[in-house]
């Protein structure tokens, strides 16, 4: 019998069809009780969606589904929902658990962010590590450590904390953003840096010690034509919240091209701090202008440290091709000139060679070596 109703009216008209016969025996009811009005009303409401389906070319799934299509459309919809509220565990989804949202959010109405008895976190997996007890513990002159970072070459050595605000750039993040995070490397006494959007004037208002990042744009230190301002750069280095220049080659976020901030972003703010007229597309080109390969490179760290003053010039980058860090080693050993520090960008959004399993560990001993 299915067999012989499916031949007549295919199984997937079947909704559909059920809409148009409760409609016609609704209203066939109707006279005997308004009541029955209301549902032949609705009836006849999804009879004519059904129909809408059906004649439309640009969906196939409702076509081939009149009326029972949105069902999967609505429940699309509420799909985020449903997996928050009912399947999805605390620790689940990137790039914030739900028990990592609640801690944000405990904190921020200054409510209790700590549960007793224990952890739910599986402690022995092999990515945690935690310190054994002893009967017979060292004594530590001071909590606040701290790494001398400047070279011989370095007049002007920065005593850095090993905690620090990596770079987030005025414009990706708001002025009470960066008002907070300077304020909190102000009372903690370490280090923010400031992207390679420049400083802002809210980097300035805390007093919070600074590492400037330079990029491809040379944002607040570029000449009209976005190549590198040896005077500004002089100018801005000049501050005593500057306390180290980071030369960003790349990044994870972006590998191999540059970046764009439409024009309709580049407020006057954003435009004072970077050195871009208003309004205008904000370029970061795929490469730097001021040089072109290691040896360039490492000309370029001692022309900052010179127009710094003696300040510590490091460089960033994403490990993209291994052979790339090989070349700024072996241009170390000819000149003998070294960067102050180095930045390995180890985000999982940088693709790595699967051989390296560990970036920074690969970098820290080729650099050794």
């Amino acid at each position: 019998m299915m067999n012989a109703l499916d031949s007549l009216v295919p199984q997937r008209y079947w909704a559909w069809a059920s809409c148009v016969l409760l409609a016609v025996l609704c209203l066939a009811l109707s006279p005997l009780t308004p009541v029955w009005f209301w549902p032949a009303t609705l009836f006849a409401l999804l009879s004519l969606v059904g129909l809408l389906d059906y004649t439309q070319d640009r969906q196939a799934i409702r076509r081939n589904y009149p009326v029972i299509a949105h069902f999967r459309f609505f429940f699309e919809f509420i799909r985020p929902e449903i997996r928050q509220y009912f399947i999805e565990a605390d620790r689940e989804e990137l790039p914030f658990s739900r028990a990592q949202r609640s801690i944000v959010y405990q904190r921020a109405k200054g409510s209790a962010d700590k549960r007793p008895f224990g952890t739910q976190l599986n402690v022995y997996e092999s990515q945690y590590e935690w310190m054994n007890h002893s009967i017979a513990p060292s004594d530590i002159k001071s909590h606040d450590f701290r790494i001398s970072i400047g070279g011989p070459d370095c007049p002007k050595p920065y005593s850095a904390s090993v905690f620090n605000i990596s770079a987030m750039s005025f414009g990706a993040l708001s002025a009470n953003a960066i008002l907070a995070l300077n304020e909190g490397a102000k009372r903690g006494n370490f280090c923010h840096d400031t992207g390679e959007g420049s400083i802002s004037r809210y980097h300035r208002e805390r007093g919070g010690d600074l590492t400037w990042e330079i990029g491809s744009g040379y944002f607040g230190c570029r000449n009209p034509q976005g190549g590198f301002d040896e005077n500004k750069f002089s100018e801005n280095a000049a501050s005593d919240q500057v306390k180290m220049i980071e030369i960003k080659l790349s990044q994870g976020a972006k590998p191999g091209h540059g970046g764009v901030l439409p024009g309709a972003k580049v407020t006057p703010e954003i435009a004072e701090a970077r050195g871009v007229p208003v309004g205008v597309d904000c370029v970061s080109p795929a490469k730097h202008s001021a040089f072109s390969t290691p040896l360039g490179l490492l000309q370029f760290v001692v022309k900052l440290r010179e127009l710094s003053g003696g300040k510590p010039v490091g460089i960033k980058f994403a490990v993209g091709h291994p052979w790339e860090w090989f070349g700024i080693v072996k241009a170390m050993q000819e000149t003998g000139i070294t960067p102050d520090f180095i930045v390995v960008d180890v985000a999982k959004v940088a693709p790595v060679p699967r051989r390296w399993n560990s970036p920074i560990t690969s970098v820290h001993q080729c650099a050794k070596r």
